[in-house]
């Protein structure tokens, strides 16, 4: 009678551990029912039909059935999760192929993109921004001419609007997951979407464009509306003029751009060769290793073409630097750099552009001018790479004191839970908070660093002082070491934008202007 029960409790009970239903606690983060079934709606239902219609009918067939119940579909978490692996980020968008747009001369020939296969199911893209309301390219389409850009077309946002939908109601569903774009994003703008250019925007870039114009820029009139932020358009040519990389007479420019870019390569035939050389093995592989970590989850970095560039950049500033050589860090620099040249060439979506869309020469220049730009920066830091980098060790030390005057409880907290400064800091140093900060907010802070008299030496101390003394609560309410650090190690900027990047300076100029002209203003 028993074993009578037994059966007919496993023919009522079809439903178990191993059908589609979402079962919590098998993977993090659990899924969210209402995904799964919009997710089963957009694949195939042989599979589902199948597996509906065939119900075990004894036991064994059952457990058979049900083998595989707490294991990991792998097939099936590429569906809702990205890999963890660098290489394996997508770089292209999940409702069309992505287009380089590239500002090319006028009245180039409209182009259609493809749309993508339809057999496929549509994997969630954690990394690409789905925007509920038009691009401000598409509002244009009918008001402006192509200009040469290669451009969505209407049809084809019209035929992708369904799978657009279906995907952001997917994003919006999962219950850890956050709809704004996080650091994949280099746009400068805030997280909260770009607004039309206001009135004062456009007065600051006509300022911009008419300090640029002249015969010979005024430095100092360009660095004091720098502070603030640059304008996009004119970025590239300012940080060149800012960082001592072109000079202010307007009649040199196109000599020295010229020379200083044969220079450059003219480095790279003669020592680039060397970077098999036994004297020279152990840094080309420090360098090879390190590029790919380098901004792992934008894939423009992850492209193969753009890392032999880092290559390059990283390895002749390493031979012509025996002093400091190359150090773990030094990698980041070139970023920033990197991506503000490019987008001179690049309207929208750098973090997806094809390096090799760009012709021959504008690749070589870009390359050329991150590296004097970047060694032009680390003129003025460079005991932080020397050994030991006493630098480094100077610049902590005085963040120490500096929080002792400035905040004491946060001081005496760290005490408490024997936390160093060194075990946080050094890497704000090293560099240049660029760990800490989504790459768009580092591209700002760099804005006033540039225009700063010291800015990355001695006003990047300040800046530091006033990001730790923005996490105070968050800080003060960690009670144990561990958690303490990994608080420090991981603070929550993701979100930031050019706003919160403008209180920081802010902050930090008010501590400097408070404590560095002060002439006790490290001792208590």
């Amino acid at each position: 009678m028993a074993t009578e029960n037994k059966l007919q409790f496993w023919r009522r009970n079809a439903k178990g551990p191993g059908s589609l239903q979402p079962i919590y606690g098998a993977q993090y983060p659990p899924l969210d029912p209402r995904v799964l079934r919009s997710f089963l709606k957009d694949t195939p239902k042989t599979n589902a039909v199948n597996i509906k219609s065939k119900k075990p009918s004894t036991f064994h067939e059952f457990a058979r059935s049900t083998n595989d119940a707490w294991d990991i579909d792998d097939e099936e978490d590429e569906d809702f999760f990205p890999s963890s692996h660098p290489s394996s980020l997508p770089t292209q968008s999940h409702s069309k192929p992505q287009t380089p747009r590239l500002k090319v001369s006028k009245h180039s020939p409209h182009t259609e993109p493809q749309s993508p296969p339809q057999s496929q199911p549509q994997p969630i893209d954690w990394q690409e921004p789905i925007s509920t309301e038009p691009c401000q390219d598409q509002l244009r389409i009918d008001d402006e001419p192509t200009n040469g850009r290669v451009v969505k077309s209407n049809s084809d946002a019209h035929l992708n609007t369904s799978t657009v939908r279906n995907t952001l109601q997917k994003q919006q569903s999962l219950p850890v997951r956050p709809i704004i774009p996080l650091v994949a994003r280099i746009s400068d703008q805030n997280a909260s979407g770009a607004p039309p250019m206001t009135v004062r925007e456009k007065t600051r870039l006509d300022k911009f464009r008419q300090l640029l114009a002249s015969p010979n820029t005024d430095l100092d009139e360009l660095r004091k509306h720098s502070w603030s932020g640059i304008p996009r358009e004119v970025r590239p040519i300012t940080w060149r003029l800012l960082s001592g990389y072109l000079p202010a007479n307007m009649e040199r420019r196109v000599l020295v751009l010229q020379r200083k870019r044969e220079e450059y390569f003219g480095f790279i035939e003669q020592y680039y060769h060397s970077r098999t050389d036994e004297h020279h093995r152990d840094t080309y592989r420090q360098i090879h290793i390190d590029i790919p970590r380098t901004n792992p989850l934008i894939p423009l970095f992850q492209q193969p073409l753009v890392q032999e560039v880092f290559e390059r950049i990283l390895f002749i500033w390493a031979i012509r630097h025996p002093a400091s050589g190359y150090v773990q860090g030094i990698n980041d620099l070139v970023t920033p750099f990197f991506v503000v040249f490019l987008s001179e060439f690049v309207e929208e979506d750098v973090e997806n552009f094809e390096m090799a869309a760009l012709p021959l020469d504008t690749q070589r220049n870009i390359e050329a001018d991150s590296f004097w730009c970047m060694s032009k920066l680390l003129d003025g830091i460079q005991d932080n790479y020397t050994f030991a980098q006493p630098g480094i060790q100077k610049k902590v030390k005085a963040l120490e004191e500096l929080i002792s005057r400035i905040d004491e409880d946060i001081h005496l907290h760290f005490q408490k839970c024997e936390v160093e400064y060194l075990q946080f800091a050094f890497r704000w140093m090293n560099n240049l908070l660029m760990r800490e900060l989504p790459l768009r907010c580092t591209i700002r802070l760099w804005d006033t660093y540039q225009a700063e008299s010291e800015g990355f030496s001695h006003f990047h101390l300040y800046v530091c002082a006033a990001f730790l003394i923005k996490w105070r609560k968050e800080i003060l309410s960690m009670s144990d070491f561990q958690g303490l650090l990994m608080l420090l190690q991981n603070l929550p900027t993701i979100h930031w934008g050019n706003e919160e990047v403008g209180l920081l300076l802010a902050e930090a100029y008010r501590l400097k202007y408070m404590f560095a002209d002060a002439p006790r203003h490290y001792k208590r």
